[in-house]
């Protein structure tokens, strides 16, 4: 069976509750978190449809007074050379250590 990082730390994390807690508790635990996520889902997307007026970020004042033309931090638009500086990552190439990794053996699952 190939288990990803993700399965292994919540199967380590259930073990231990069991060790620690015990089956009853763990189980109850379990639930209270399962309710607690619901609810803070039910509460995420209520807020998003009836308080926040914004949905789309293009819309929003602030950024349309940034991307202003005659007053705006970033007048030359959402392609210009400063906001590219400003607001994307730079890709660094990894693939030749990583290749050089697996020809020595070693197994990845990512």
């Amino acid at each position: 069976m190939k288990m990803n990082r993700r399965v292994f730390i919540k199967a380590c994390g259930v073990m231990a509750g069991y060790a620690v807690l015990g089956a009853n508790l763990t189980k109850e635990a379990v639930a209270s978190t399962m309710d607690f996520v619901g609810l803070r889902q039910t509460s995420v997307y209520t807020a998003d449809a009836k308080i926040y007026k914004v949905r789309k970020s293009q819309d929003n004042p602030m950024i349309k007074k940034i991307y202003d033309h005659e007053h705006g931090f970033l007048h030359e638009g959402p392609c210009g050379h400063m906001s590219h500086h400003l607001l994307h990552t730079h890709y660094n190439d990894r693939s030749a250590r990583l290749a050089a990794l697996k020809n020595k053996g070693f197994k990845f699952n990512l």
